[in-house]
């Protein structure tokens, strides 16, 4: 449905990775590219931006798994030109210039805002697997098209 209203979407996707999505993946033992392709049933390419893999460097021991994860060479690096690493506005900013992106996060306050920006799906984990959003109606109503 969102890759009908937003046509800058195609494969392979691009899908931009918050800290506590990789997170919750290790624990409902999820791979996370194998889970990605699953789920968009099309080649996908998990990102992770500078201040996602500075925050998760900041967490320390309890995230030594996922920040292995993060540094997986599949991954593409997105690298930051703004100042401070608040990961959550960084995500904001960069999915409100490049409607390219699919945002995966479990983060209510995260997805909050990104469904605010019309035409960006949001990935999230139900029930051991991923999942996309359905469209909000904001975006089929008025919402222009890309």
């Amino acid at each position: 449905m969102f890759f009908k209203y937003n046509t800058a979407l195609g494969p392979p996707y691009r899908v931009i990775v918050d800290t506590n999505f990789i997170n919750f993946s290790i624990q409902n033992k999820l791979d996370l590219k194998k889970a990605m392709m699953d789920c968009l049933y099309a080649q996908c390419t998990p990102c992770i931006t500078d201040c996602v893999m500075a925050e998760l460097e900041k967490l320390g021991q309890k995230y030594r798994v996922a920040l292995r994860i993060a540094k997986d060479p599949r991954f593409e690096r997105l690298p930051c030109t703004h100042k401070g690493t608040y990961a959550d506005d960084c995500i904001v900013d960069r999915v409100t210039q490049h409607k390219c992106y699919i945002v995966a996060t479990c983060d209510r306050d995260l997805k909050r805002r990104i469904r605010k920006i019309p035409g960006v799906p949001i990935m999230y984990i139900t029930k051991h697997q991923y999942s996309i959003e359905r469209l909000p109606e904001a975006t089929i109503g008025g919402a222009p098209r890309f």
